[in-house]
């Protein structure tokens, strides 16, 4: 039985035609497909940025957010100074979600009652810029308008605090604590310029007893450092709630050059051994 289709140069020229066609609509069909993917992009993107912005202010809110040293109070743990580049640190919001706050531990926390005195709003009285440094603040390219302070926890809720002992140490519970992040601190000389010299060093501050699910903190750079010791004679006696802690100082991020963890030591060994 024979083919009907012709054989020979003409069939081969219409194939070639054929082939050329599918070639030219495939190009045609590709340079179709572009405006679409194009168009596809600009309708996601929007959905993208939603989705991006969500989850910023879900990791700011609840997991950790970014905060800029500002002052010397905790140097030389964590460096600041007005008009100089601070440190950035990264402050964890979960660990106080399952346990308490531990001696040692660097905090970030809202400083309320007389911590807030003399705090300054950083939002504008023009509605539209409040709005949009509000909304920038939710997604974290704009800081908090709130008293944000970091401290080191000395002593907690029942533990009673007090400075000096004979070696011009900070105790807790009548015991010294063990402090190796202090290098600069008010001059104390046993006998000469003490807790019962006239005049008395100015590290000495008398005994406070913490109230229950509060903290007493204090900057390490003590002589620099407006913290718990400053309200003394105060309705907490310069105890912040535990409810205002933001969270645990866990890492230095910027610059570059102070990249690390931020030390948390056991200060109180003389209480943990107790407790054993």
């Amino acid at each position: 039985m024979t083919d009907p289709r012709p054989h020979g140069p003409g069939s081969d020229a219409s194939a070639s035609r054929s082939s050329d066609n599918d070639d030219r609509q495939d190009f045609v069909s590709k340079k179709e497909d572009a405006p679409k993917k194009e168009s596809s992009f600009w309708r996601e993107l929007p959905i993208l940025l939603v989705i991006a912005l969500a989850l910023s202010f879900v990791i700011q809110t609840f997991v950790a957010r970014v905060y800029v040293i500002p002052s010397e109070s905790m140097e030389p743990t964590l460096h600041g100074c007005p008009g100089c580049t601070g440190d950035r640190i990264l402050v964890e919001k979960i660990t106080y979600r399952f346990a308490n706050p531990r001696p040692g531990d660097v905090l970030v926390f809202r400083g309320t009652g007389p911590w807030a005195e003399g705090f300054i709003s950083t939002r504008s009285d023009n509605v539209v810029v409040r709005g949009l440094q509000e909304a920038g603040s939710a997604i974290g390219v704009v800081p908090p308008d709130e008293n944000d302070l970091v401290k080191r926890v000395i002593a907690t809720g029942g533990q009673t605090v007090a400075c000096c002992d004979d070696e011009g140490d900070v105790t807790v519970d009548g015991q010294p604590i063990d402090e190796p992040y202090v290098v600069s601190d008010f001059p104390f000389e046993p006998g000469v310029l003490d807790c019962g010299s006239s005049p008395e060093s100015r590290r000495c501050f008398p005994a406070v007893a913490v109230p229950d699910d509060h903290l007493w903190m204090m900057g390490d750079n003590r002589n620099n450092s407006k913290d718990s010791r400053w309200y003394i004679g105060s309705e907490t006696d310069g105890a912040i709630p535990e409810d205002t802690v933001i969270g645990q100082a866990r890492w230095i991020i910027l610059p570059p050059s102070r990249w690390g963890g931020i030390s948390a030591p056991e200060i109180q060994p003389a209480a943990m051994a107790s407790t054993r």
